[in-house]
């Protein structure tokens, strides 16, 4: 068999195992998001952080509830790190510095993952598991919470409330993210992924030099890494490294943990919206442009451009020889195109053309499928970007699912879609421009900008995968994509929030003969093709400079 065979079975049986859990889950979170009725467990957790979980909340108390737990999830991961030194189990690490710290605790709490250091010899078992394994759960549960809060706000008609963020919070963690993340680590222990709390092991004897191996909790932090989209690994090398990612079928099972809730999660908006075929077409937007562009991935790694890659039979440097050009094209499209950021190979060292594909699927939003609640909401804003438009064209007042879409919705539909793209843009240029930063670049030239573009876009993004080549543990990185990940996290959220609850306030607009029927193909088409054009006319001068230039060199 063929490698371009391999890469084409695999991505077909991942499309299959994702199609036979998008029913039953989607509905599960259907379920858990409108239950009226709480777990006893959950009943506990609610008297330890003193809720009422069945106090209705306005945008403002649902955003606040997020800011607040997020203020203290850095606060909290970013002291742990710092009193690192007087922890048990810490391998004789000392605690992280202040600059390393704030951008850790920064990366984590907002779901980025960015990892500027190795993990194996700068975390010990306290943080790696009570820290960083912890912000993984939560960092994704808030991502759901406000991707349902504003399925609500469509859903529901002259209110203020959204729901209670920590009924959601705390529901999304028992009964979706721990229960899958279990199982998920079972079936990564069974294929050879660590999951121990052993220390350091000195193994030079048997391998004939000076070399250290570090046990630890892998699988169950790799789980929730990679079905959170995450991206935060145990080691360095991510999901690169044998101990996280064993066999060729455990790159193709963390694969399918990345992409299962956010493409699930369009079931949940059809059922929750009382309309299927509306999740229906969100979900083929969202799989058109993921398959698409694993498809031009897999043409960029394996056409072989140039003797060295004709002899090879293929683009294997930076690549895994267990998991090849197919296992790793895949891997790297799910990755960047949702908010994920673990590696199973080196971006920097892909064709000039595939790292910039990597770069253009973080640049859509991450909407496609994006990553735990993050991409649906970015999607759903989206559609209401893409029915205002269609409204001007045939000149009728815009509508998504019974809602007008008025100047206020359209100046938070804007305000969501410009926060990441100047983030991203603006503190490139500034990297660029200075005299210091540009000393943190390995490689001259077109690939050089590269690097700090993918640095900035995956921080502001919330993605966390590296472009490689960037020394980025300097003052200037740690600050500025720390910045980048909070702001690029929490802004659109507030703008999200702010549109949840003007829908909700809204008034149900009747279904006439005029109405723009948005369960159609043609309407997933104008979807679609609003998100590449908003991506294309924003980022295309910087990857013209960049990966484009580097691919037509």
């Amino acid at each position: 068999m063929g490698p371009v065979t391999a890469g084409v079975l695999q991505l077909l049986a991942l499309v299959a195992a994702l199609a036979l859990l998008h029913v039953p889950l989607g509905d599960h979170m259907a379920r858990t998001y409108s239950s009226t009725r709480h777990l006893r467990v959950e009943r506990w957790i609610y008297r330890g952080i003193g809720a009422d979980p069945d106090a209705g909340m306005r945008w403002p108390a649902y955003l606040r509830a997020v800011l607040a737990l997020s203020a203290v999830g850095v606060l909290l991961l970013y002291l742990l790190q710092r009193m690192q030194g007087v922890l048990p189990g810490s391998y004789g690490f000392g605690p992280v510095g202040p600059g390393q710290a704030f951008n850790t605790a920064a990366s984590f709490v907002a779901n980025t993952n960015w990892q500027s250091y190795a993990g194996e010899q700068t975390m010990g078992h306290v943080v790696q598991t009570a820290g960083l394994t912890v912000q993984n759960f939560v960092s994704a549960a808030v991502g759901m919470a406000v991707a349902i809060a504003l399925v609500r706000g469509f859903t529901r008609s002259r209110t203020a409330e959204l729901g209670n963020f920590w009924a959601d919070l705390v529901r999304g963690v028992v009964r979706v993210l721990l229960p899958v993340a279990a199982a998920g680590a079972l079936v990564l222990v069974a294929c050879g992924a660590l999951q121990n709390l052993s220390g350091i092991h000195d193994v030079g004897r048997f391998t004939g030099g000076a070399q250290q191996w570090n046990g630890g909790a892998v699988a169950s932090q790799e789980a929730i890494k990679v079905l959170g989209t995450n991206g935060g690994g145990y080691f360095n090398a991510n999901s690169a490294h044998p101990f996280e990612n064993p066999t060729p079928f455990s790159n193709l099972f963390q694969v399918f943990l990345i992409l299962l809730i956010p493409f699930a999660l369009t079931r949940t908006f059809g059922v929750m919206a009382g309309s299927v075929r509306q999740g229906r077409a969100v979900l083929g937007t969202m799989a058109a442009l993921w398959l698409g562009f694993t498809a031009l991935m897999m043409w960029a790694e394996f056409s072989h451009h140039g003797p060295a890659l004709q002899a090879a039979g293929g683009a294997m440097e930076g690549k895994e020889v267990r998991f090849g050009v197919g296992g790793s094209a895949i891997f790297a499209v799910a990755t960047t195109m949702t908010s994920t950021g673990a590696v199973d190979s080196f971006h920097s060292s892909f064709t000039g053309l595939g790292g910039g594909i990597a770069l253009a699927g973080m640049m859509l939003g991450e909407v496609a499928p994006g990553g735990t609640g993050s991409g649906l909401y970015g999607m759903l804003v989206m559609a209401v970007v893409a029915v205002f438009v269609a409204g001007l064209l045939v000149g009728r007042t815009p509508e998504y699912l019974g809602k007008r879409i008025g100047p206020r919705e359209m100046k938070l539909a804007a305000l969501n879609i410009l926060v990441t793209p100047a983030l991203v843009l603006v503190l490139t240029a500034a990297s660029m421009a200075l005299p210091t930063p540009p000393s943190s670049i390995l490689n001259p030239g077109a690939h050089g900008l590269s690097e700090v573009l993918y640095a900035f876009t995956s921080a502001a993004n919330n993605n966390g995968s590296a472009f490689a080549g960037l020394a980025a543990d300097t003052d200037w990185y740690n600050t500025t994509t720390g910045l980048a990940m909070l702001l690029g996290r929490f802004l659109p959220m507030v703008f999200v929030l702010a549109l949840a609850g003007s829908l909700a306030g809204q008034r149900p607009v009747p279904v006439t003969a005029g109405t723009l029927r948005t369960e159609k193909p043609l309407f997933a088409g104008l979807l679609a093709g609003a998100v590449l054009i908003v991506t294309g006319l924003t980022y295309f001068p910087a990857l013209a400079l960049g990966p484009l230039a580097e691919g037509l060199a």
